[in-house]
């Protein structure tokens, strides 16, 4: 139904950003597209295929991780409620990193704590996500201070 909603959004001419998404319908889409290729890469190198690296499955997660914090930002611009939307994003982002940590290390075999440098890569798509997100409030809340401020001096026109 939501993704019904989206398509006769973009149908009408109008953005794909204008159309209010919950966080955890991102989340789900973003994890489904991530497993769906951690899936298609465990099954070309069950085949014989492909030879993909031990930790293909961890840049996989890393990356659809980074693709949710940039999207969700995008999005969260077009909320109705912002706090209500942060604590969504939060939660589902959290819910996203477990899900697709759970799958890279079935897919790979490897923890994240012997990962390598994945794990620092991890921290650092979080405190992105979390200065993407703290970026986008911040600056929505500038601008729906500076669209109700009432200035005590107009702009004088120049004759």
């Amino acid at each position: 139904m939501w993704f019904r909603k989206q398509y006769l959004c973009t149908m009408n001419n109008t953005s794909i950003l204008a159309a209010d998404t919950p966080p955890w319908k991102q989340a789900l889409a973003i994890a489904s597209g991530a497993l769906a290729i951690m899936l298609l890469a465990f099954l070309l190198t069950i085949s014989g295929l492909y030879a993909q690296d031990s930790l293909f499955a961890w840049s996989i997660a890393s990356a659809f991780l980074l693709l949710f914090a940039l999207f969700n930002s995008l999005l969260s611009l077009n909320s109705k409620k912002p706090a209500r939307y942060w604590g969504q994003s939060v939660y589902s982002y959290i819910g996203l990193a477990l899900v697709m940590s759970l799958a890279a290390w079935l897919f790979s075999g490897i923890s994240l704590n012997n990962a390598g440098y994945y794990k620092f890569i991890y921290l650092v798509v979080t405190i992105g996500f979390m200065v993407f997100s703290s970026m986008v409030n911040f600056m929505k809340k500038i601008v729906q201070f500076a669209e109700r401020e009432e200035w005590s001096q107009p702009r004088k026109r120049r004759r």
